[in-house]
């Protein structure tokens, strides 16, 4: 049987004292628009007589059993008095629909207690920035969890949108149509549930009072882990789930997210929901277990200090500011001085300001319009900055963030035009949406090698920018981030991110070459829109999906290179530009990373001096000084502090950078697949280098020397290390497959 349109239902709702047959003392709660409010098919409805609000339930597709399931379930939950459930009451042929899908007139609606809250996503999102909130609701989920394990029933389609938070906080569970109860012990399931949140495993014929174990577990596991690192959300999450996806599940021991919570401190009980979970993946619970279980799900409920409440909040509010104490330059501090709350745009304090020593957090909002700061100090006290903080602050040329601050917070810099220079200190793990944006005088930035997010739009606009390099730490770069950057004209990728979002690159219209990093699946639309002069996108075989548009007004593009075994697929993921895929060899290949005279007579040089094959694909010798000393004299590089290796370089060759004493940091992009000879020697202040996915061979004694290297960390693709690759350093080695 055909069902209504939702169009159509809100016209019966209109006129429901008409249309009902037993409900007719229901009257539909109008919203703003003089319509019947609506969340998808449930309506919010009240009793003209008692004041009481209801929903109701549509239906708009047909479901086998549904009438009969519906009666047993209600004559189940009948004797359960829990605030976790609603009552529920079905009514067979209840609303009369005028409908052109069906020659029906008469349809079944589900009666229940109307709950006034907010989903568990839209919940947890709005209190990313309040520790306690998140630590109470994994709290409060893990008392649902120990109630409804043991009992001989199941909600079967557990997920964010089906709990909802009162605003007490308390938990209920809603929508109960793939509901197990007793009574039907033996039938195939009606529904299986969101696939981010069932056992991957599960089918029709799984439909017993276990079918809740493994998505509670899934979704305790997600509540903890943001709840100890709340940049997980953005990092993994998605608005339609948690942390773990379907893919998730199926691939975990690849798993990115698996990764990161497994890092997680094992002293917040984060262990025993990880057991949980496990056990749940594994095999089934059963209630002779509950002891265990309930140990394993025992949370500690949270209680926040006073101490660490206010400090936990970069919102500001009006009682706030008429409680908190004004400097001189009309500042409002809280009364204790640990929160800097507010400055009126109109005070004119001059270029410069201090913040006051012990100041914890800047709130949201605080600068914001202060137009002729040019320079602000920030105490290294300083622990959180909120949201905005400094947005329009058009004079702003210079700001250093204190060490100990994680996270830049969303348009923490928002058309902050006159911004030359920012440091960020390598506490830094996430950059949020909007960050940056507008900041057309910032012409490069350090991203920290621990940033994990980059929010979108999160430097769109930067129209100075000039180059960008990525640590191999982000796994997520937000839609049109880098839109507009007009002239970038080199952008070295993260080896961990797996998409290339929307408008990500669009308007970049000096971005010439483009190495999509081994490991992403999809280029989304408008990913490289109108980079006027792209000519080389090299996509590894990992690539999935390129949508339509991704290169649409790229008009100076020149090749696609795709990997050999693969140019039937791209043929038919870049249908108008199959003119330009080149075809090469992905096998490896042992270059020459020899360097002669002849290939020092013709060259390109990079800004910093460090000379590369005229193709750009061999990097050949950094710049060199004569040092004397006594009777004694050699040759020493003089590359310093960090230096990123250009995007499309294949190979660093032989001594490339031998005796560079003051290089502390290299970067590698995705192309390179060789590493040299002593390409590092003697490198002694040399501290970190990302070796990429893709590198194949690292030769002999290509860091022999470099004694503050103490920790690498070889990618799967690493077929050959050489000979004391790596003598003389202090170094702990890892592998991609032990992360």
């Amino acid at each position: 049987m055909n069902y209504p349109l939702i169009s159509e239902y809100i016209e019966a709702i209109k006129s429901a004292e008409d249309n009902f047959e037993e409900l007719s003392y229901l009257r539909p709660v109008l919203g703003d628009d003089g319509l019947p409010g609506n969340f998808a098919v449930v309506f919010k409805m009240k009793d003209k007589q008692s004041g009481k609000f209801y929903a109701v339930k549509c239906f708009t597709k047909e479901q086998e059993g549904r009438a009969e399931a519906y009666r047993e379930i209600a004559k189940e939950l009948e004797n359960v008095s829990s605030p976790y459930l609603v009552s529920i009451r079905y009514l067979e042929k209840e609303l009369f629909v005028d409908t052109e899908q069906t020659n029906e007139t008469e349809f079944p609606v589900l009666l229940m207690d109307w709950v006034e809250g907010k989903t568990l996503d839209k919940y947890l999102r709005e209190n990313l920035d309040d520790k306690y909130a998140l630590e109470m609701l994994a709290y409060r989920f893990s008392q649902l969890a120990q109630w409804l394990i043991p009992l001989p029933f199941a909600h079967g389609d557990l997920k964010p949108d089906n709990i909802l938070v009162r605003e007490d906080g308390t938990l209920v569970l809603v929508d109960y149509d793939g509901m197990y109860v007793p009574a039907m012990k033996g039938q195939k399931a009606r529904e299986l549930g969101s696939p981010d949140f069932r056992h991957p495993l599960r089918t029709e014929n799984d439909f017993d009072e276990h079918i809740d174990d493994f998505p509670l577990s899934s979704i305790l596991l997600s509540l903890k882990a943001i709840s100890l690192n709340p940049h997980l959300l953005e990092e993994h999450g998605a608005l339609d789930r948690l942390l773990f996806s379907a893919n998730d599940y199926y691939r975990k021991f690849d798993s990115l997210v698996f990764k990161a919570v497994q890092r997680l401190d094992y002293s917040n009980k984060i262990v025993n929901i990880l057991y949980l979970f496990w056990s749940s993946f594994l095999s089934s619970f059963y209630i002779e277990k509950y002891g265990y279980l309930k140990h394993c799900l025992n949370l500690d409920e949270p209680t926040p200090s006073n101490s660490d409440w206010s400090y936990l909040q970069t919102a500001c509010g009006r009682t706030n500011l008429s409680e908190g104490i004004t400097d001189e330059y009309g500042t409002v501090y809280s009364k204790d001085g640990e929160r800097l709350l507010s400055v009126s745009s109109l005070v004119n304090f001059g270029n410069f300001y201090n913040v006051k020593p012990n100041t914890r957090i800047i709130c949201d909002n605080a600068f914001v319009g202060c137009c002729n700061l040019k320079y602000i100090d920030i105490p290294q006290s300083v622990e959180k900055i909120g949201a905005f903080a400094f947005n329009g602050c058009s004079y702003l040329q210079f700001l250093k963030i204190p060490e100990g601050v994680e996270v830049l917070r969303t348009g923490l810099f928002n058309e902050c035009s006159s911004l030359l220079h920012i440091y960020m200190p390598d506490s830094v793990k996430a950059i949020f949406s909007e960050t940056f944006q507008g900041c057309v005088s910032l012409k490069s930035i350090d991203i920290p090698i621990y940033v994990t997010s980059i929010g979108s739009y999160a430097f769109s606009g930067c129209k100075s920018m000039k180059k960008m390099d990525i640590p191999n730490s982000v796994t997520t770069i937000g839609k049109w981030a880098f839109e507009g950057c007009e002239e970038l004209k080199r952008i070295n990728l993260s080896n961990g991110i797996s998409k290339i979002e929307c408008g990500c690159f669009s308007g970049c219209n000096k971005l010439e070459e483009v190495f999509v990093p081994k490991g992403v699946t999809s280029i989304a639309d408008k990913a490289f829109e109108d980079c006027k002069k792209l000519k080389t996108v090299y996509i590894p075989d990992s690539v999935l999906e390129i949508c339509d548009e991704a290169f649409t007004g790229c008009d100076s593009l020149m090749s696609i290179v795709v990997p050999k075994e693969k140019k039937f697929m791209f043929d038919n993921l870049l249908p108008n530009n199959k003119d330009k895929i080149i075809e090469v060899d992905s096998g490896i290949q042992d270059f020459s990373t020899v360097v002669s005279k002849v290939d020092l007579s013709n060259v390109w040089t990079d800004e910093y001096g460090v000379i590369y094959s005229l193709d750009k694909t061999q990097l050949l010798r950094c710049p060199i000084e004569l040092v004397r000393k006594g009777n004694h004299e050699w040759k020493k590089g003089t590359i310093k502090g960090n230096y990123s290796v250009r995007p499309g370089t294949i190979c660093i060759c032989d001594r490339a950078f031998c005796n560079c004493p003051d290089l502390e940091t290299i970067i590698l992009p995705q192309s390179v697949r060789q590493i040299g000879k002593y390409a590092f020697n003697n490198c002694l202040n040399l501290s970190f280098v990302n070796l990429n996915e893709g590198l194949e061979k690292i030769d002999e004694n290509a860091f022999s020397g470099c004694k503050r290297l103490t920790t690498i960390h070889l990618p799967d693709s690493i077929k050959v290390v050489g000979n004391n690759a790596f003598v003389g350093c202090m170094i702990n080695v890892s592998f991609s497959n032990n992360e």
